[in-house]
């Protein structure tokens, strides 16, 4: 009866997203927004303050790579005309690492599996969660995704134990060289058919550590990715919106 009692007076919790817009912290950093408007064709301010290069200038055009961007916001204090800024959009997952290559406000947002994979699933999602050489960060967003805040069980999302009980792997981490045997042993024990998720900028493309001689710069260097969620960490909504995009529960 206390137990009961007290979930009276907690009330409800869990967010209402995806039918909901969530709310999102003041100081929360989104999909970044190229705005070329006054940009000067010689200025690099932006382009020498990104610590992994993601900015890219070619014809005097602006181009970010998600799958590196750290979010760190120093391009946006660099750059004298306000051509790069952080909005407020979580969503950012996307099905090939190409669609993260951004070069204005908008980006290919992650489908549903194939139609046959995703028949075959249903309207339940097992992961296997690897970490592979990751500092934690990418790690506690995820496991706030099983809290009562975001309750991912309500989307028949769940996180095992035994890669042979998962229908794919969820990957945190650059994939160090003394993780990628156990990584490559992990996938082989998921039954087939199987997907593969990299969340977090490490495990797109490296992150930081990227070009490092004890990193693989990232999942698709070793396995097949079938979802790349960028961020460091990606927030838990940009997690959330990426999984539920790929089991085919939100659209467009």
């Amino acid at each position: 009866m206390k137990a009961l009692l007290a979930r009276l007076q907690q009330k409800h919790r869990t967010i209402s997203f995806p039918k909901g817009e969530p709310r999102l912290p003041d100081r929360y950093r989104g999909l970044p927004i190229l705005n070329e408007a006054g940009c000067e064709t010689g200025c690099r301010a932006c382009l020498e303050e990104c610590p992994t290069g993601a900015l890219a200038k070619t014809d005097g055009r602006l181009s970010l790579d998600l799958g590196r961007c750290l979010f760190c916001s120093r391009c946006e204090r660099a750059c004298p005309a306000g051509a790069v800024r952080f909005g407020r959009d979580y969503r950012q997952a996307a099905r090939s690492r190409n669609d993260l290559v951004v070069g204005g406000p908008e980006i290919r947002r992650a489908a549903a599996l194939e139609k046959k994979l995703k028949n075959l699933l249903g309207r339940s999602l097992k992961l296997r969660q690897v970490s592979a050489g990751g500092c934690n960060a990418c790690e506690a967003d995820t496991n706030v995704l099983t809290t009562i805040v975001y309750d991912i069980g309500r989307f028949g999302i769940q996180f095992e134990a035994s890669p042979r009980h998962a229908d794919g792997l969820l990957v945190t981490g650059p994939v160090t060289e003394n993780m990628r045997s156990a990584l490559e042993k992990t996938y082989a024990a998921v039954p087939d058919p199987k997907i593969v998720i990299a969340c977090g900028a490490c495990a797109v493309s490296g992150g930081v550590f990227a070009d490092l001689p004890d990193v693989q710069n990232g999942v698709e260097k070793t396995i097949p990715v079938d979802l790349f969620i960028p961020g460091c960490p990606p927030h838990p909504l940009t997690i959330l919106d990426g999984l539920l995009r790929l089991a085919g529960r939100i659209n467009g």
